[in-house]
């Protein structure tokens, strides 16, 4: 056990200005034992910072994803993980085996020869907003005219959204993740608008079932018609988000560090080094557990700061240097064991494809602002980038 009583830190909501990851981490991670802080509704929440730990909380059984359980830290009521009553289906809120029920349904989608199969059509989008971005003229923001629009428009294909809809799902999607410039009860109204949508496009495909994965899955029968709304709303936002800021982020790091252009183990690297879904990872302890030698009780909420344990340098040498040659499949950027990201396979592909031909196509690409301007995204729950001004 820790001989010293455990740091009491502010909760680690980004500040503006301040580099990502922030130093701090550094600071918990060299102190024996957890830190713990208070959520913004006064919870006590333990922060867990280190590689190791982090990837032990995540397979611990004795650790909910749940957010039934009294104490999950929840960052406010309409941020986190919602309760099956509030969205059916959304079941990262889930535990075994009720959430193996989903995962099973789903995995056949994001296999890699799926993906694979993916790849022409992923390659035909990425093209075609290239095509638009120089047709407009020499210069654009790369956020709103690149990174938004390439998941948008492959998750659109592959639920059978049409692509016409793909602002609707943009701006409603950045509503929900958004900390300090939303409101709960404009995230709330997000959240009804999306699932109205949804559910009358799972009512089109039940009655003219065509090629995607709402069809399929109406299909098998896997997944309850109740709860088909809150599975797709879950894949539409982790899909979306998360993707547009690593493929924006991972430009940005390859202008910075041209050597690296057309390596594809870049990708890898940019995912450690980013480490976008820092406070997704939200779990409550439902027996007590030990962690680091720090004793959490049932009831305690855990943060597992996925951005701290990628920057770790116990299991990554100098871990602030953007160094793709290394080793780094071992980061946790899609989260660890049974809850690791379904869509993983799906995300590297797009992430690979986007580099390539954007600096294939456009070899004079260059940031239009220094670095210190840019727009990073220090009021939502994802880090990235808000606008990106690029020229050629």
């Amino acid at each position: 056990m820790p001989e010293t009583e455990p740091l009491v830190v502010d909760f680690p909501l980004r500040r503006p200005g301040e580099a990502f990851p922030p130093p701090r981490y550094a600071d918990y991670r060299s102190r024996d034992g957890l830190v713990v802080s208070y959520l913004p509704n006064g919870n006590k929440c333990w922060l867990v910072t280190r590689h190791e730990d982090v990837r032990a909380v995540l397979t611990d059984p004795r650790i909910s994803s749940n957010p039934q359980h009294a104490g999950f830290p929840n960052i406010s009521e309409t941020m986190g993980v919602p309760k099956q009553e509030q969205i059916p289906g959304w079941f990262v809120g889930l535990d075994s085996p009720e959430h193996d029920r989903f995962r099973k349904a789903l995995i056949p989608e994001f296999t890699v020869r799926r993906v694979r199969a993916m790849r022409p059509a992923i390659e035909r989008t990425v093209d075609g907003l290239i095509d638009g971005l120089l047709a407009a003229g020499n210069s654009a923001d790369l956020v709103a005219d690149f990174a938004l629009p390439v998941p948008s428009l492959v998750i659109s294909a592959l639920l059978g959204v049409p692509a016409a809809d793909r602002d609707f799902f943009e701006s409603r999607t950045r509503t929900l993740v958004a900390i300090r410039s939303s409101t709960d009860q404009q995230r709330d109204t997000a959240t009804k608008e999306l699932l109205r949508y949804i559910n009358r496009l799972v009512d089109i495909k039940s009655k003219w079932p065509g090629d995607d994965l709402v069809s399929r899955l109406l299909a098998t029968g896997s997944i309850a018609p109740h709860e088909m709304s809150g599975v797709l709303l879950l894949l539409l936002i982790a899909g979306h988000e998360t993707t547009a800021n690593n493929i924006a982020l991972g430009v940005m790091t390859l202008l910075l560090n041209p050597q690296w252009i057309g390596d594809d183990r870049v990708v890898e690297e940019t995912l450690r080094f980013h480490s976008v879904a820092d406070l997704v990872s939200l779990r409550v302890a439902v027996q007590d557990v030990e962690i680091a030698g720090q004793l959490i009780r049932a009831g305690e909420g855990i943060v597992p700061l996925v951005a701290a344990a990628n920057h770790d340098a116990s299991a990554f040498e100098c871990p602030h240097r953007f160094d793709p040659a290394r080793s780094s499949r071992h980061h946790v950027a899609f989260g660890y064991g049974v809850h690791q990201c379904l869509g993983q396979n799906l995300v590297r592909v797009e992430m690979e494809i986007a580099y390539r031909r954007l600096f294939e196509r456009i070899p004079t690409l260059e940031l239009a602002v220094p670095t210190q301007e840019l727009a990073f995204k220090h009021d939502v729950v994802l880090f990235g980038l808000h606008e990106m001004p690029v020229r050629w």
